[in-house]
């Protein structure tokens, strides 16, 4: 992790959405808590006050409420968190970017990755992924599993933030000036990173998903 001492991706990321669409929104979320807890009592450094489960339990919820179809919940979810996101005294909202080869010197938007998901989360398509993953059908199951990853890994994303510029800038004391440095350059490094996170969740989550189905384990959400 960019400006984190100690803090690191692991596989756990990838699974987070897997968990949300296998075993639901409260079990999944309950399991990453679990699991993150243990993590840390085998050694994993304590990154962000012992509130480390809070990024993948965010996705593994929001994932497994849109296959609940309790999509309002999961709208009001993260536009709870980019709203807050935006809001925050760390936030660098806009980021400049400067590419001679192409003449261009001027400000983006930090999030925009992160507004494309809020807008595949309003329309129609995040609760037809729901019923996408549902189906035996491969053109379906990976189709859902990406646009619920999209969804899923984007929400976890925005609560990483909030916590990295809470903890790591109100409560440990870095100044705003080092997160406007940071920002921008992970302006550069976060599209490629998390379209990583979700290439691996497709890849492992739709053969997983149809073995459980074969088998039983995995049913259609009422």
């Amino acid at each position: 992790m960019v400006g984190v001492s100690g803090g690191t991706f692991t596989l756990a990321d990838v699974f987070a959405p897997l968990y949300g669409v296998i075993l639901g929104p409260y079990t999944g979320a309950v399991s990453v808590i679990l699991g993150t807890f243990l993590a840390i009592a085998f050694g994993r450094p304590i990154i962000f006050l012992g509130l480390d489960f809070l990024p993948a339990t965010v996705n593994a919820l929001t994932v497994g409420l849109l296959l609940r179809r309790k999509w309002v919940i999961s709208l009001v979810l993260y536009v709870g968190l980019f709203s807050l996101f935006l809001v925050h005294p760390y936030t660098a909202i806009f980021v400049p970017v400067s590419i001679p080869s192409i003449n261009l010197n001027s400000y983006l938007f930090y999030p925009w990755m992160h507004l494309i998901a809020l807008l595949v989360l309003i329309t129609p398509l995040s609760r037809k992924a729901a019923a996408w993953v549902e189906e035996s059908s491969l053109v379906r199951v990976a189709p859902g599993i990406i646009t619920l990853a999209f969804v899923g890994t984007f929400s976890q994303h925005l609560m990483g933030m909030l916590l990295y510029e809470t903890v790591w800038g109100i409560f440990v004391g870095k100044a705003p000036e080092v997160f406007r440095l940071i920002w921008s350059t992970v302006f550069w490094l976060y599209p490629f990173e998390r379209a990583f996170i979700i290439a691996l969740a497709t890849i492992i989550g739709v053969p997983l998903v149809k073995a459980l189905r074969s088998a039983g384990f995995l049913s259609s959400s009422p």
